[in-house]
């Protein structure tokens, strides 16, 4: 079952730069597309708006990591598309790095609190063990 909580908007603001940098080292892209695929990509979960990504844009096109250009759409009406640049790229890969080092800390730590559920009720509450007695599960 997909959990339909929304995320965090500290979450939201921390991964904005390499979210929108992956989804640029997959193609050119425009605003609304880009709001777009981090909706598909978080299944519904990351509703991000204009007033959150236009300021993202905006910082790394400063910094150099992405450059935009205007082209024309089917429709005839022009278009504000982003490309990610060489330093983009790079900057991407060190997020990566950043951002699988956090992953890989919170699900270690995540294992070691893995404790046994006692359903009482409508509740579950967490059995507690002495952290000497904490393994990782089987």
């Amino acid at each position: 079952m997909q959990d339909s909580t929304p995320i965090n908007k500290d979450l939201v603001a921390a991964s904005s730069t390499p979210l929108v940098l992956a989804i640029l080292a997959e193609g050119d892209s425009y605003g609304y597309a880009i709001l777009k695929r981090v909706r598909e990509l978080s299944h519904g979960r990351m509703e991000w708006t204009d007033g959150m990504l236009y300021p993202v844009l905006h910082r790394l096109e400063r910094l150099g990591y992405i450059e935009a250009h205007w082209e024309k759409s089917e429709s005839g009406r022009r278009r504000k598309y982003y490309r990610i640049t060489k330093r983009g790229r790079t900057q991407l890969a060190e997020e990566r790095e950043q951002w699988q080092a956090v992953d890989d800390t919170l699900r270690g730590i995540w294992s070691a609190l893995a404790l046994p559920f006692q359903a009482t009720g409508d509740f579950l509450t967490l059995t507690c063990r002495p952290a000497a007695a904490l393994r990782p599960c089987r």
